[in-house]
């Protein structure tokens, strides 16, 4: 058993980053975890890689208003979670493709705030029973992020423009994949599960009069009694839970 799994959920990186493809992404699947690790002293920052200004049916929304909308929505968001930086790359919603162009973009970002862990979308988890089919620009920026993350913000002669813009490689310590199907990570959220609600119901134009919480409550059940099953360390402990695909790189 590893150091890190000895540690179990008590580890906290000193800084970390969250790469998701839209607003909203990281308080489904990340926002506990957020608020009990800035809450004990990481630094936290978002890193978007759109806005989600195609993400309404109202007829009367242009895709700039709903822009502005949402980057609001996801400033306070993070503002409740403690995060301190919040980036957006602001590439069009529902277009994300894992190109070069989208991959420097993330690898500036991980130069320029230096974390040593990072969360973000795993890219192959391509569906979850028979409810859900994932979001494209899920697939693509996880994609993206894990290949910026290894080995390209690592690497000093890859994009030399990085280099010319005063960014020095860096590598990346942790890997979590969030939104997973194969988890072997756990993060106990108990005291930290109504953040993870009040966070997502600042999202106004997506949660509407949806109560998130039901929802949210079974998930986070499930994870800590599947962290139980696999006797992950402290899981014993664990009412609310968030999973990960847990990778040391660094």
């Amino acid at each position: 058993m590893s150091e890190h799994r000895e540690q179990g959920e008590s580890r906290v990186p000193p800084r970390l980053m969250v790469i998701v493809a839209h607003p909203d992404d990281a308080e489904f699947m990340c926002a506990g975890t957020v608020a009990r690790w800035a809450a004990s002293g990481c630094e936290v920052v978002y890193v978007l890689g759109t806005s989600g200004d195609k993400g309404s049916n109202d007829p009367t929304v242009t895709s700039e208003q709903l822009t502005e909308i949402r980057e609001a929505e996801q400033v306070a968001a993070a503002r409740i979670l403690g995060v301190r930086q919040v980036e957006f790359l602001r590439f069009p919603d529902a277009e994300l493709v894992p190109d070069l162009t989208l991959r420097r973009a993330i690898a500036r970002a991980i130069r320029k705030y230096k974390p040593e862990a990072v969360i973000c979308q795993d890219p192959t988890a391509r569906w979850f029973g028979q409810e859900y089919i994932q979001h494209p620009d899920h697939i693509a920026m996880g994609e993206a992020a894990l290949a910026a993350i290894f080995p390209t913000s690592r690497d000093r002669l890859t994009f030399p423009e990085l280099l010319a813009e005063g960014l020095e490689p860096h590598t990346v310590q942790e890997v979590y994949l969030a939104g997973t199907r194969e988890p072997d990570y756990w993060v106990d959220i108990t005291e930290y599960f109504s953040r993870k609600v009040e966070a997502l119901q600042a999202h106004v134009s997506q949660m509407g009069d949806w109560d998130p919480e039901p929802w949210i409550r079974l998930w986070a059940q499930d994870a800590a009694a599947e962290a139980r099953r696999r006797r992950f360390p402290g899981a014993e402990r664990m009412q609310l839970a968030e999973a990960f695909k847990y990778f040391r790189i660094g």
